[in-house]
């Protein structure tokens, strides 16, 4: 699998992150000192989506838990979050 980590992060939005960050928090039911990290990625690859959302939660130090978004950051919404914790 070919990842494009340069363009990846070129429409990133701070409120966008900021709203997912906290659905996630939210949905998961995150203590405060849990770290979300949310990345935006470009793959390359044939059968890949184009672009994806990756959602890490940083609970267990070494080991996030790891949940991707088959779509832009910019279209993530609050069912694609909750849809993740029925999982």
């Amino acid at each position: 699998m070919q990842l494009n980590f340069f363009n990846s992060q070129k429409e990133r939005d701070p409120r966008q992150i900021a709203q997912v960050k906290s659905w996630v928090s939210q949905a998961f039911d995150l203590s405060e000192d849990i770290s979300v990290m949310i990345t935006q990625l470009q793959c390359t690859e044939e059968g890949c989506p184009p672009i994806e959302t990756v959602i890490a939660i940083m609970e267990t130090p070494g080991k996030p838990q790891q949940y991707k978004i088959h779509k832009p950051l910019a279209e993530v919404k609050l069912t694609d979050i909750v849809g993740l914790t029925a999982g």
